[in-house]
């Protein structure tokens, strides 16, 4: 079982100050590697007002700081946000003092205020992104190159090659990521996606990733009282999947997927999705998930207290990391989300 740690850094006027919660998920970092977490996980958005993380390569390479074992995925970093150039040279030195803990997940996007803010069409993020994926590999030889006219040539390179994985939702990222990048990363949505990815590594000849691996919930929290808890944890909830369904309204004309709207506390939990529940039924949901899947903690999701976050993870590493299920057939690559 693959267990990751997630963080996006929201910060809602009715949550934790944000200066408090970038203090707390260093410490959380460190924890998770202590433990004996597999994976730290980032997300990019940007123009969001409650704060959602813009500069997940900052924030991974700080935890780089203050772990030594966990590995550092951006699930998604961007791609039409950057200077790809720029971007090489980055990873190249986020990857060495990581001690070639990096893996980059690349995503398209969505919201065309992301794409305007840089300069972009919204209508270009494949070409885009899969044109970063070549100029990353090609930048990493070490050998001069042009890119649109430019000299250029990235120094120092990376000592271990950075795993590029695409991550999204169409069948076509899943072919993307068979055809150019070294992995796919599994969406948190469902196994939809999944079956053009495996279909296509196949028919590349590339090794058989396998069946879906199977996945936690995308909120998963620990409680000696769930009822009592999910009370004051629904809040945050609902303020996240209203923030992405404003996201995806603006980009689709009427909001799409898991945030189509008409939400409550009590649909959401009925979902599945979002589920609060006591050390014993954590312990047997990850036993019933088995050794081939995540389990994704969120400690700070839409604004939690760290005080709230360390009582939950404490309670974790005493009543429940013990049971988790122990095997080497763990998923190589985790989460997507939107």
């Amino acid at each position: 079982m693959e267990k990751v740690m997630i963080f996006d850094m929201r910060a809602p006027d009715f949550g934790a100050p944000i200066g408090e919660l970038y203090r707390a998920a260093l410490d959380m970092a460190a924890w998770a590697d202590e433990v004996g977490f597999d994976v730290l996980g980032f997300g990019e958005h940007h123009c969001s007002e409650d704060g959602y993380n813009p500069s997940p390569l900052v924030l991974a390479s700080a935890m780089a700081g203050r772990t030594r074992n966990i590995r550092l995925r951006t699930a998604v970093l961007l791609a039409a946000c950057y200077d790809p150039v720029r971007l090489a040279e980055d990873l190249a030195v986020a990857q060495l003092a990581s001690a070639g803990r990096l893996e980059l997940g690349l995503g398209f996007g969505y919201r065309p205020v992301e794409f305007g803010m840089y300069g972009h069409r919204v209508e270009d993020r494949f070409e885009i992104t899969c044109d970063t994926v070549k100029l990353l590999r090609q930048a990493w030889t070490g050998q001069p190159f042009e890119y649109r006219g430019r000299p250029c040539q990235v120094l120092p390179v990376p000592d271990k090659p950075v795993p590029i994985l695409l991550g999204g939702m169409a069948p076509k990222v899943a072919r993307a990521a068979a055809a150019i990048a070294d992995g796919f990363l599994v969406p948190l949505f469902g196994p939809e996606t999944w079956q053009p990815y495996r279909d296509e590594c196949l028919k590349l000849g590339k090794a058989d990733p396998g069946e879906y691996p199977n996945q936690g919930p995308t909120l998963l929290w620990v409680s000696e009282e769930p009822e009592r808890d999910w009370q004051w944890i629904a809040p945050h909830v609902l303020h996240v999947l209203d923030s992405y369904s404003r996201w995806t309204a603006a980009a689709y004309g009427k909001p799409v997927g898991p945030y189509a709207g008409g939400m409550t506390a009590e649909t959401i939990r009925e979902s599945g999705a979002y589920q609060v529940l006591t050390p014993e039924q954590t312990a047997a949901m990850a036993q019933e998930l088995g050794s081939f899947s995540s389990l994704y903690l969120t400690p700070l999701f839409g604004g939690i207290a760290p005080d709230r976050a360390w009582k939950m993870l404490k309670l974790f590493e005493r009543k429940v990391l013990p049971y988790l299920p122990r095997g080497d057939r763990i998923p190589r690559w985790g989460f997507g989300e939107g």
